[in-house]
């Protein structure tokens, strides 16, 4: 009975994903936000319950549910194109740029030396209007204007005037693709690819949990989740990648291949950057073998772009912190409520040096994945970004310690972006953290809360030797 019910969850959800992806998207002209914000609560909520009715199944059939469900709702996604991001495009276009022994970060998009290169997928041609003027038609469309008034490009990119932001491993997967494709096919092929990576982060997460005997119905938490579906293969983004390397770099370093584990952390880091927040968990034992690897490999990944384009390989990155507003502060949802402008970046950085120290010195070598987690989850609660894929790299490892209270923090990015209210943002991280501090006293044991107050350096403490004094407590962290 509890598989047939499993199953039926997880075929209602690849039913809605596919449905979701094909009717609703952030690009009409209506903004289909409403139906979005529905389908995102109805997915999470066959999910959670896929996940508590897979808790009573045993034997051989969690794996072979996991794995259907993994590939199942995958699929599903790629029935449509992206629905909320368009950036699978601009990997699509550099992966064409790479293939042609152009360096993507030398010209930007709308460069007219790149005129040979364009596909009509990406950049369309203009449509004469009644009046006779020439315009961009097209949900993803957007109108760039070159020098000339009448020197009009069309264009399926986001940012079709700056130069690429994507580091270089993350370039060579884009040319590895399309190296495979050719420049014709629109947007299924990073979707497949997308797909086959987050299937096989299944695979891995599957092996990794049978050798260190971790209930292996938790890989469920990272095979269905919907911002997985969503954001690896609906909309492609490289995240997943980092996610893949990432994972495996846990997986070898807790089996003290440090060199092996850095070199794969160092390809996380050189994919999208964020992923150097899962190092300091890694760092316990031998860290310095895993930090050299990890340096040397970003470093001899950067080696043929330097050569080729100079101090052009950092791309739009500066131009994108000042954008998304982390050079004032203005992006950080609840730190701003206590340290308002620039003095949000002050306080952001001290928290998260304090949770890195913490992580590092508290972290079990032979299991970091809590403190990845940590880690991770409490820089995506502290930088509150507003493009729910970054969380990808946050899941694995809600799977891998099973502290499932953290997916609310994925969640709460989900309604962020589709919802851009600061108050409903600060409302739902705020309610993450509850919910994340509640479960973590409760997996703590009774009176943990009572533990934790009695070991604060400011707290007013009975003299030595009176009746009040407080024995010592032991108790597992939370």
């Amino acid at each position: 009975m509890r598989i047939t019910v499993v199953s039926l969850l997880l075929a209602a959800s690849a039913v809605l994903t596919g449905l979701g992806v094909r009717n609703f998207d952030l690009f009409s002209p209506g903004r289909d936000t409403g139906a979005l914000l529905v389908t995102l609560f109805a997915l999470w909520a066959l999910f959670a319950a896929a996940v508590i009715v897979l808790r009573g199944v045993r034997g051989r059939a969690v794996v072979v549910l996991i794995l259907a469900g993994s590939v199942g709702i995958g699929a599903a996604a790629m029935i449509g194109p992206p629905n909320t991001s368009t950036d699978s495009a601009r990997y699509a276009w550099d992966g064409i740029v790479s293939n042609s022994g152009i360096s993507p970060y030398a010209f930007v998009p709308a460069d007219p030396t790149l005129d040979s290169l364009r596909t009509d997928w990406l950049f369309p041609a203009p449509k004469q209007a009644a009046d006779g003027t020439e315009r961009c038609v097209g949900e993803r469309i957007q109108t760039v204007h070159r020098g000339e008034p009448d020197d009009l490009l069309c264009s399926a990119l986001n940012r079709t005037t700056v130069p690429t932001i994507y580091p270089p491993a993350a370039e060579l997967y884009f040319a590895g693709v399309r190296a495979v494709t050719g420049p014709g096919p629109a947007y299924w092929p990073l979707q497949l690819t997308g797909l086959l990576l987050s299937v096989g982060s299944t695979v891995m997460l599957l092996f990794g949990m049978r050798r260190r005997g971790i209930d292996l119905r938790l890989a469920a938490l990272w095979a269905w989740c919907p911002l997985v579906a969503s954001e690896a293969v609906t909309n492609s983004h490289v995240d997943i990648l980092g996610v893949v390397f990432t994972l495996a770099a846990a997986f070898l370093v807790t089996r003290e291949r440090y060199w092996r584990g850095g070199i794969a952390l160092g390809a996380a880091i050189a994919t999208k950057l964020i992923p150097v927040i899962a190092a300091p968990a890694l760092l316990r034992r031998q860290g310095w073998k895993v930090t050299v690897a990890a340096i040397a490999t970003f470093l001899l990944l950067y080696v043929p772009y330097v050569l080729t384009t100079g101090i052009g390989v950092l791309g739009y990155l500066p131009g994108y912190l000042t954008e998304e507003g982390y050079q004032d502060g203005t992006r950080f949802a609840l730190v701003s409520l206590v340290a308002p402008g620039e003095s949000a970046i002050v306080v952001a950085g001290i928290l998260l040096a304090a949770v890195a120290a913490l992580t590092v010195w508290k972290t079990d070598p032979a299991r970091p994945w809590l403190g990845q987690l940590v880690m991770i989850g409490s820089t995506l609660v502290i930088l509150s970004p507003r493009y729910p894929w970054y969380a990808l790299l946050l899941v694995p490892f809600v799977a891998l310690s099973g502290r499932w209270e953290w997916l609310a923090v994925p969640l709460a990015l989900s309604i962020r972006m589709l919802v851009p209210s600061l108050q409903l943002t600060r409302a739902t991280l705020f309610a993450a953290v509850i919910l994340i501090v509640v479960m973590s006293l409760r997996r703590a044991g009774p009176g943990a809360g009572r533990r934790l107050l009695a070991r604060l350096p400011f707290r007013n403490r009975p003299a030595r030797g009176t009746a009040d004094t407080v024995a010592p407590q032991g108790g597992r962290t939370g």
